[in-house]
């Protein structure tokens, strides 16, 4: 079990997701939803790349182009790309509880 806390430009990462994949790519995923800048996720034995998303919401669209489309929220992405896309964050998992800490910068 993989628990921390991920800030981005010293405040808390209000909405997001931590994902952990192997290196070796043998292992399995694991990954979590980040509220209010903590997370706890199962993580498998591994070293393992890890890749953070934001999320904010900057309004409303509909789903569908048609007039009865229910509506959604409309994200975009908070975290630069260095920490999701084209990361280069990892983590040795060893066995038992094991806490992390991110502190991402957007610029």
């Amino acid at each position: 079990m993989v628990s921390g806390e991920i800030t981005l430009d010293g405040q808390p990462l209000k909405d997001g997701r931590i994902q952990f994949t192997p290196l070796d790519g043998q292992s399995q995923p694991g990954g979590a939803t980040v509220v209010a800048g903590k997370f706890a996720a199962k993580v498998p034995v591994a070293k393992m790349k890890v890749q953070i998303n934001g999320n904010k919401v900057i309004g409303k669209k509909k789903a569908y182009d048609t007039p009865e489309s229910p509506w959604m929220d409309e994200v975009v992405e908070l975290v630069p790309p260095k920490y999701n896309i084209n990361s280069e964050l990892t983590l040795d998992v060893q066995p038992g509880q094991q806490s992390a800490k991110y502190e991402l910068k957007s610029k």
